[in-house]
C-alpha cells in the first residue's frame, strides 16, 4: 500500500462547502451566486464567506455587476483554481489507491 502525506491535501478546497463549489465550478464556470446557493444549499452569508476564502486563495474570481437593474454576481474558476482542483483530485486518487 502506498503511503501518502495527508498534509498535501489542500485545506482550502477540502472543506465540504468549498469542495462542492469547486466541483461545480469545474464544469459550470461562471456560475451565478443564486445558482451556487441552489446547488450547495448554503445560506447567503455562509456561501459568501466560503467564496471569499476561495477568492483570497486565488481559486475563484467574483464579478459583480447588474443584470438589468438587478445586482448580479458571477463566480469564475481561475486558472490557479483549476490547477489546484486537478492537484486536489490527483492527491485524493493517490490516497485512495486509484
Amino acid at each position: 500500500m502506498m503511503s501518502t502525506d495527508i498534509h498535501r491535501i489542500d485545506d482550502i478546497i477540502h472543506g465540504r462547502l468549498r469542495l462542492g463549489i469547486m466541483a461545480y465550478l469545474s464544469t459550470a464556470s461562471p456560475a451565478s451566486f443564486p445558482d451556487l446557493l441552489n446547488r450547495t444549499g448554503a445560506t447567503n452569508g455562509n456561501l459568501s464567506t466560503h467564496l471569499t476564502k476561495l477568492e483570497t486563495a486565488g481559486y475563484i474570481r467574483q464579478e459583480k455587476g447588474y443584470n438589468g437593474k438587478r445586482p448580479q454576481t458571477l463566480v469564475h474558476l481561475t486558472e490557479d483554481g483549476r490547477t489546484a482542483w486537478i492537484t486536489y483530485l490527483d492527491t485524493m486518487r493517490v490516497m485512495l489507491g486509484l
